[in-house]
């Protein structure tokens, strides 16, 4: 008789089968039905930790904050400028760490409080800067906007790092776009160099709060 025991069956263990998984299928591949094969479960075991898909994608969404936020260290010294762009930065690279990563995170909802920490931190050091709370939340959530919006687009074209999908060769566009040469050129700017476009879109939105809100 075998004596070997698997780890027991929690909302930890199918969260993180489900971000493994979700590397290989992707979100439209991924279903409870598939954890559960992976997890050598029957099906209805799941639904005893989620009711449906979109509580799974909860829990998937606070795995992947907690695994953000444990990389993104918060300086005290930081200003807002440099808050804004070191917490875009780590968004940017825990989104990019999963096969549809910006997809399973908009939307969803977290299911613990483990966010509540460093969204005070943020809140905190805006409104000491000067940022009415208002304002604050404002600039903090244009840029996280911009954030899962650009990795939303980014991973529509290289799904992970070193993968492009088909028909995203810039050469051939430049073919197909011949006759309108400015559109031609352009694609370069549009679907390379993916940090280089990042990092300008991100400067953008710096200024842009700095205009609006008035605090430098």
């Amino acid at each position: 008789m075998s004596t070997e025991r698997r780890a027991p069956l929690d909302r930890a263990r199918v969260a993180d089968t489900a971000l493994r998984l979700l590397d290989e299928v992707g979100l439209d591949g991924l279903s409870l039905r598939a954890i559960a094969r992976e997890l050598d479960v029957k099906a209805p075991a799941l639904y005893w930790h989620f009711k449906d898909k979109q509580a799974l994608l909860d829990e998937m969404a606070t795995e992947m904050y907690r695994r953000m936020a444990a990389g993104t260290a918060l300086d005290p010294a930081d200003s807002w400028q440099d808050r804004l762009r070191g917490a875009n930065r780590g968004l940017r690279a825990g989104l990019l760490a999963h096969r549809d990563g910006a997809k399973v995170f908009s939307g969803s909802r977290f299911t613990g409080t483990d966010h509540a920490a460093q969204m005070e931190d943020n809140l905190r050091l805006f409104t000491v800067a000067g940022f009415a709370l208002a304002d604050a939340a404002r600039a903090l959530s244009a840029s996280y906007a911009y954030t899962i919006g650009f990795v939303t687009e980014e991973q529509g074209v290289q799904p992970l790092p070193g993968e492009r999908r088909e028909g995203y060769d810039v050469g051939e566009r430049a073919r197909l776009l011949a006759e309108f040469p400015l559109s031609a050129e352009v694609g370069a700017e549009i679907f390379e160099d993916y940090d280089r476009q990042f990092e300008e879109g991100l400067e953008i939105v710096v200024a842009g709060v700095a205009a609006r809100y008035g605090v430098r």
